[in-house]
């Protein structure tokens, strides 16, 4: 048994008519006759249908079915065949069959189960079929964010995790004890990413980062991934072109690369197939008179809720950038519009389906007494920002950059309904565990 070759699901079609081992996990399990018994076993690279047939396989296969569970580890043999009604076109007639480890009593079984169940079991319910499909199309979207910058030869460069200073405000941060000095995890690395963009041009970071916000709608997360490029002589404008072609780059590469995987998941993908080209681009103004249409509270002025968000959204069949924000709701490093100074030279990008806010960026400001000023109108002390005022101090440029969350990247293209699945292990209000 064991000279025969190991290898993977996703690979069998190199080994037609070849005798192979398949080792996994037992997916499902079903017995059609005493003479005839089907495995399906899972490798992570996929599915294969693995077929006991008496006469073709060791008679100890078939006596000792019965001591297969769902998820047992085992090792499988046999020889590869096409078959176009298998999941990935392909089956196993199997021989024989070791069991590795056995799986007693698995506590998720086919039946109907509850949230809060399968988020208490979260390291288990990675192994089914749609959380599967999900991380691969998050990995796949990863390959396709660093490719995008890689390519366009943007520098990656790490920003810290524990930060001295609030980005965005103190609010949601989480402090912690850092030797004998406080210390926050970061909210974003965008201020130390402008600092490496004024030393490379183009840069980009990809990392966690924090929010305490004791919220519970389906789009937020307290850990989350962000990718934020920053780019020198960027203006606004500049800016949206930037986030417009890497929406579309993603999204097209995972069209192309997991179709399989959204398939699973019953994505439309004919939806996502528009998602290139120009993006629709709405003025703050224009896009408050259509919330009004629906939602004659709003209040002009205000930042957009979810439900205004899904209301924009609902109009166009690509995501629509929406700039130029009133500059009172947006962060003290927004730089303020020289044609209206009640209006910020920012943008966010509003995702099609109602997800929201995809991306959200502008241009930076740049002059260092404006900047002091509008750090002390936020109520921040200018002591725990001399190093990022130093940048408007020495060779100040224009420049522009933006933040997308990574899993609602995800949620988003998968099509799911809340990004707690986006992630392997989330971590929620109210929920650190496992």
């Amino acid at each position: 048994m064991s000279d025969k070759k190991r290898v993977y699901v996703s690979d069998l079609k190199d080994y037609v008519g070849k005798e192979v081992t398949l080792s996994g996990w037992v997916y499902n399990l079903r017995a059609s006759s005493k003479k005839i018994k089907f495995l399906v076993l899972r490798d992570g690279s996929g599915m294969c249908q693995c077929i006991y047939f008496k006469g073709e396989c060791e008679d100890s296969a078939l006596e000792n079915f019965g001591e297969l569970t769902q998820e047992t580890a085992v090792k499988v043999f046999g020889t590869v065949k096409e078959e176009p009604r298998s999941p990935g076109g392909y089956e196993l007639s199997a021989t024989s069959f070791e069991i590795l480890s056995p799986s007693v009593d698995y506590p998720i079984t086919p039946k109907e189960h509850g949230t809060d169940f399968l988020m208490n079991h979260r390291h288990l319910w990675l192994r089914s079929k749609k959380q599967h499909a999900i991380l691969r199309v998050r990995s796949e979207i990863v390959n396709a964010c660093r490719e995008f910058f890689e390519v366009r030869d943007f520098v990656m460069c790490d920003t810290p995790i524990f930060t001295p200073s609030a980005c965005e405000g103190t609010s949601t941060l989480f402090e912690t004890q850092y030797f004998d000095d406080k210390a926050y995890l970061s909210q974003s690395g965008q201020l130390y990413s402008e600092a490496t963009a004024m030393a490379h041009g183009k840069v980009y970071n990809f990392g966690p980062t924090f929010r305490a916000e004791k919220s519970k709608t389906r789009r937020h997360l307290i850990e989350f991934w962000m990718i934020e490029p920053e780019v020198a002589f960027n203006d606004l404008n500049d800016n949206m072109e930037l986030a417009e072609d890497f929406v579309s780059h993603v999204v097209q590469r995972v069209i192309k690369n997991k179709a399989e995987e959204l398939k699973v998941l019953e994505r439309d993908t004919t939806k996502l197939a528009n998602v290139k080209g120009k993006f629709p681009r709405l003025h703050y103004k224009e896009a408050v008179e259509i919330i009004k249409k629906e939602n004659p509270g709003f209040i002009d002025g205000d930042d957009f809720g979810a439900p205004d968000e899904t209301i924009v959204s609902s109009h166009f069949d690509k995501p629509v950038f929406v700039h130029n924000y009133p500059k009172a709701i947006k962060a003290f490093y927004m730089k303020e519009d020289p044609n209206n100074s009640d209006e910020s030279l920012s943008c966010d990008l509003l995702a099609t389906d109602g997800y929201g806010e995809l991306i959200g960026g502008g241009q930076r400001e740049d002059d260092y007494l404006t900047l002091l000023q509008k750090i002390k109108e936020h109520e921040l002390d200018p002591k725990d920002f001399d190093w990022y005022l130093d940048l408007r101090k020495y060779g100040s440029v224009p420049h522009s950059g933006f933040g997308m969350g990574l899993e609602r990247c995800v949620a988003w293209i998968t099509g799911i309904n809340h990004v707690r699945e986006s992630i392997a292990f989330p971590r929620l209000y109210g929920r650190n565990r496992p």
